[in-house]
């Protein structure tokens, strides 16, 4: 079976070098869980292998979903990306989190062609900076289901709604004219959404207002940390692991206070309040590796949850 064809589909995978566990060989230690789809044959004759993402704890098995093949060109070795139902993970995301092994193979990461059901007609809306653009309508609980940073174009989701966004650049040969501010007289949409007071409750929330007057923001920052196994895994071992990650956002606001945001997809059923015991663990991960990094404590650490559009603060639990 063709690797590309796993794209998109649920696989059971068996974990055989769980999350904490040291390769048998070489000795560094997996900060993910990793394993292989059975029965199968990857191109060294073996298993083929996965990573699985989105999971902050040691597995035996998982099943979860295909979102992209890590494509090795100087082995014949690929790798699947597992993740659980209703998340994903940019390409810049991937490679960070699995560069404690990729690092020493050149790749590139293959995605699915028809993993969007797409609309028979999409709009392109050109903006004058996507990152903000993206903020926006994140806010108001779309969903980015891809992003081409090199080239500034993002394809955003809510139900049925669907826009493709491109930032504009002077040399863009699709500009026929040149585009001076207001932009947009003349077009207006009309968007259903199940439920609107909730898109504006939580826009006019305490939590959007502070991180619209915060002094710095930063998005999408990587981090490396050594936990001691002690710390996170129900384990008698005592040894330092290396940790790596995301953090999707993370502020300075007026009284000069730390706060730390994870935004989180996943359904749930209770407001977001299953995501606080689900998660618990990863946020202290990246409370410990901003606080070393930036040698100042976090005051406040969230998690956004997109589905329910509200922010859980942890310290208040």
């Amino acid at each position: 079976m063709n690797n590309i064809n796993f794209l998109n589909k649920t696989l059971e995978i068996k974990i055989d070098r769980p999350m904490g566990s040291k390769h048998p060989k070489h000795g560094f230690i997996y900060p993910l869980n990793y394993g292989y789809v059975p029965n199968t044959i990857s191109g060294d004759g073996e298993e083929l292998d996965a990573y699985v993402l989105g999971i902050y704890e040691p597995l035996e098995t998982f099943t979860g979903k295909c979102i992209a093949i890590i494509h090795r060109t100087n082995d014949n070795d690929d790798k699947l990306i597992i993740v659980p139902d209703n998340k994903t993970f940019t390409n810049k995301e991937i490679k960070v989190l699995t560069d404690f092994q990729e690092q020493y193979f050149k790749s590139t990461i293959l995605r699915p062609n028809d993993y969007i059901n797409w609309n028979e007609n999409i709009p392109e809306l050109s903006v004058t900076n996507l990152e903000n653009s993206l903020n926006f309508y994140k806010t108001a609980g779309f969903e980015i289901k891809y992003n081409r940073t090199e080239d500034k174009f993002a394809f955003i989701s809510l139900n049925n709604i669907q826009f493709m966004l491109q930032e504009l650049s002077n040399n863009d040969k699709w500009n026929v004219g040149e585009l001076k501010y207001p932009f947009g007289n003349g077009i207006n949409f009309q968007l259903d959404v199940e439920d609107i007071d909730k898109i504006y409750k939580i826009i006019e929330s305490d939590f959007i207002k502070n991180l619209k007057s915060a002094k710095e923001i930063h998005k999408e920052t990587p981090f490396y940390t050594y936990i001691n196994t002690k710390e996170i895994y129900n384990t008698e071992n005592s040894e330092n692991i290396l940790v790596q990650g995301i953090i999707d956002l993370y502020y300075i606001n007026q009284n000069n206070e730390l706060i730390l945001v994870d935004y989180k997809t996943d359904y749930t059923q209770d407001e977001g309040e299953d995501l606080v015991d689900k998660y618990k663990v990863q946020l202290e991960i990246y409370k410990k590796a901003l606080e070393e990094a930036l040698k100042i404590p976090v005051k406040e650490t969230y998690i956004y949850s997109i589905y329910a559009n509200k922010a859980i603060n942890l310290e208040k639990r």
